[in-house]
């Protein structure tokens, strides 16, 4: 059945992007947690958010390249300096939901512990991801999947043969 076979091929798809996308994001965590705790232990102790904002662009660099190159390397891909500027952009806006959360919880909300900043860095870092994730799907990387054929030299779908 074609539609099965297209349904099925679209799922492995979505799962091989979702397992890459959150290795990608897993390096990137770390990166941005280690980086915002020694920025806001150290040099930036009374500033979270400007800590968060430092962290949060080297994670940024780190993913653009993990994501570019790994996660969706196998979808067609604009022009590059069209698709990185929409890379910077949802990453840029992703990073301000994260440090909005982080600063409104450190400074409204008076949740200024290092306990508190680190719960706080790191709910704001998941509201980020969740926006990331559909717009790098929906805008970032939205072209389809090369076919197998086209895929040459890149990762294929490897049980395409067997559905054929």
């Amino acid at each position: 059945m074609p539609f099965i076979d297209r349904l099925r091929g679209a799922v492995d798809v979505l799962w091989r992007e979702m397992a890459k996308f959150g290795i990608v994001g897993a390096v990137c965590f770390v990166i941005d947690m280690g980086g915002f705790n020694v920025l806001v232990n150290g040099a930036l102790e009374h500033k979270v958010t400007t800590a968060k904002i430092v962290s949060g662009a080297i994670a940024t660099l780190v993913a653009w390249v993990g994501n570019r190159y790994w996660t969706f390397r196998h979808r067609r891909n604009r022009p590059v300096t069209h698709e990185v500027l929409l890379f910077f952009v949802v990453n840029g806006i992703a990073l301000a939901i994260a440090a909005g959360w982080l600063a409104f919880a450190h400074y409204t909300l008076n949740m200024d512990g290092k306990l508190a900043n680190n719960v706080n860095a790191f709910i704001g870092i998941g509201l980020g991801t969740l926006f990331r994730f559909w717009t790098y799907r929906q805008f970032v990387f939205a072209n389809e999947p090369l076919s197998d054929h086209d895929a040459v030299g890149t990762e294929t779908n490897h049980n395409a043969g067997s559905r054929s």
